[in-house]
């Protein structure tokens, strides 16, 4: 047996996702699909309009932002979530993750609403 032979492909060990809400999105994104609230036919042809526009990295960095879009946009489409609901929760999450002292878990109470 060659010391090839049964080793992992290159690149195997290294994590699938870059980020946690990466890996959020995307079982976000399959639990919905789960539920019936879309087909898969559906999610690919949302994530594709995102990847081809203009301007995508070439080497893939921002796929995942993509992703998010694509599932918010099918959101919006479906009328499960407005684009406006949707930015306003993430808004009031990242001022909640702020507000939380570090080592606790971030929970939406904590978010002590817009600035004025």
């Amino acid at each position: 047996m060659s010391r090839h032979e049964g080793a992992l492909p290159a690149g195997f060990d290294e994590p699938v996702f870059a980020e946690p809400w990466q890996a959020e999105a995307f079982a976000l994104t399959v639990a919905l699909h789960d539920k019936g609230l879309f087909s898969w036919s559906e999610w690919a042809e949302a994530l594709s309009a995102e990847v081809k526009k203009p301007g995508v990295a070439s080497d893939g960095h921002d796929y995942y932002e993509h992703w998010l879009t694509a599932l918010e946009k099918l959101l919006s489409r479906k009328g499960v979530a407005r684009r406006g609901e949707v930015d306003e929760l993430a808004a009031a999450w990242e001022r909640a993750a702020h507000a939380t002292p570090h080592g606790k878990p971030i929970l939406l109470e904590n978010d002590p609403g817009p600035a004025t």
